[in-house]
């Protein structure tokens, strides 16, 4: 008997290894197309299949069933700009040029909403710099027809900031993050036009009428409008994906949901009012007031569902579904502001949904994401992996896949082993996180080791320890217990920050 059970170990073991070598010559042979979808702090919990009980996700959670899903997978920072460039640079916030989110405010009145809708010059973020190698450049250089829609973030129109200048044949979308701050905006821009779209200007933080009543539905119709940002966007993507059909493609979809403010098409509300019955209003100045906060949250994460599963839908229409990787992400953790209740969808679960612990905070709850693979006949059905990646490894894992050599001064290691089930796979020393806002943050994971060091600005230069396998809450600091490994990490800490370029981002207490 025990005979038999070796045997049938060796055969299993031998028919995977094989399986995975069968894999690896058929990405040696192959150009896969590329859809990256990255959602706007959605978080750790939102998905149902990582635990949320009240938001309907069946086309995502048709993804991770019929592929992989990533259980420690971490964004490049906990908001919104740096995020994306580690993402599209293959660097973490040590060594990176965006380490915050900066408005360049030097311009003028950036923050005037409506001044920057008619003067692009207001526009958009301190551009990234133009010797900057992309992903989506590496992308262009494989063969590979590129496009990015969605909520850009990374450099102002009339710069050389632009997605066009930077990787991208085709962008459709948000320029400026502050502009993403309206669903129903004014403008969008494809390439570089500027597109004026059929809705009012409306500033955020515009109140209700001074003698509306909160409790008609009517009183808040003017924060709807004729043009939903994230339909027009769909629009682009199928259609980029239609006449790509042909030539491998790679899109990067950075969809403005969830992000507030809380606006999507009534039916969508509809869905989960009657599911969450005595909805208070939120009435408040943060974005936009909303008669049922609660509905209106998740009827855009189904939205953005449903635009998931109708992507995929196109690609089994065309024919190369089969021949597509798609993965699911969130650039950060859920928010805590505008009528966004995280408490009440336990958005961040397992970890804690408090102002503190989810964005703009380096602890699980801000960083920790979903993540979801899925490519037929390559990625197993059914998949679940606990190895730890972040998003400066996109860019090495998809240069691996497309055959071209990654830069030489990249932190991100290739997840493709993982992918692929080879295990081959090479694991981080450690992740390394710096965030020079909300006073100032560094934090490091080595293995199941969590290192945090907060409100550095205040002087604070201790580090708070967690075991993440024990206290995955990150609830009891074990500093004093283990010194040895608090050394480790402020070692960490030292070697991995190089001084900031941007004054924004500089932090005098670690020797800027």
């Amino acid at each position: 008997m025990i005979y038999v059970l070796k045997k049938i170990i060796i055969l299993t073991l031998a028919l995977s290894f094989f399986t995975s070598c069968q894999k690896q010559e058929k990405v040696k042979e192959i150009k896969p197309n590329i859809i990256y979808i990255l959602a706007d702090d959605l978080g750790y919990g939102e998905l149902g299949v990582y635990g949320q009980e009240k938001i309907q996700t069946p086309n995502i959670d048709a993804l991770a069933a019929k592929g992989m899903l990533f259980t420690q997978h971490y964004s490049g920072a906990p908001v919104c700009a740096p995020s994306r460039y580690m993402l599209l640079t293959g660097k973490h916030a040590g060594h990176a040029q965006i380490r915050g989110n900066d408005e360049w405010a030097s311009r003028g009145d950036v923050w005037n909403f409506e001044k920057a809708v008619n003067d692009p010059n207001l526009e958009g973020q301190r551009p990234i710099k133009t010797s900057t190698v992309t992903l989506g450049e590496i992308m262009q250089q494989a063969g590979y027809k590129t496009a990015i829609v969605g909520k850009w973030g990374l450099g102002a129109p009339l710069t050389d900031g632009i997605p066009n200048k930077n990787g991208f044949d085709f962008f459709y979308g948000y320029n400026c993050q502050r502009q993403a701050h309206q669903l129903y905006p004014k403008h969008l821009w494809k390439n570089e036009e500027k597109v004026w779209l059929d809705n009012d200007i409306v500033t955020p933080g515009t109140p209700l009428d001074k003698d509306a009543d909160i409790l008609d539905l009517d009183s808040y119709n003017k924060y709807q409008q004729k043009d939903y940002a994230p339909a027009l966007m769909q629009k682009e993507v199928l259609q980029f994906i239609t006449e790509n059909k042909d030539k491998p493609f790679f899109m990067y979809y950075a969809s403005p949901l969830p992000h507030l403010p809380l606006q999507v098409p009534q039916e969508y509300v509809d869905k989960y009012v009657k599911l969450f019955d005595n909805e208070k209003p939120y009435t408040g100045r943060a974005y936009f007031p909303n008669r049922y906060p609660h509905a209106a949250y998740a009827g855009m994460i189904t939205y953005l569902d449903d635009q998931v599963g109708e992507i995929v839908a196109k690609l089994k229409e065309l024919g190369i579904y089969e021949n597509t990787l798609i993965i699911f992400t969130s650039d950060n953790g859920p928010t805590y502001t505008g009528g966004v209740d995280a408490e009440f969808f336990n958005s961040a679960r397992p970890f804690e949904n408090k102002y503190g612990r989810t964005k703009g905070f380096i602890y699980e709850g801000g960083v920790r994401v979903p993540m979801i693979a899925s490519w037929p006949g390559m990625i197993k059905v059914g998949t679940k992996t606990d190895h730890i990646s972040a998003f400066w490894d996109v860019l090495p894992t998809f240069s691996d896949l497309v055959k071209e050599k990654s830069p030489d001064n990249i932190d991100g290691i290739s997840f493709l082993p993982t992918l692929l089930e080879n295990e081959n796979q090479t694991e981080h020393e450690f992740l390394y996180w710096e965030f020079p806002s909300y006073q100032g943050q560094q934090a490091v994971r080595m293995g199941d080791w969590k290192g945090i060091r907060k409100n550095i600005f205040k002087g604070n230069m201790k580090i708070e320890l967690y075991n993440l396998k024990d206290d995955l809450t990150e609830s009891k600091d074990v500093a004093g217990q283990y010194p040895v490994i608090v050394s480790q990490i402020e070692e960490i800490m030292k070697r991995e920050h190089i001084p900031a370029e941007n004054d924004r981002f500089k932090i005098k207490q670690l020797g800027d």
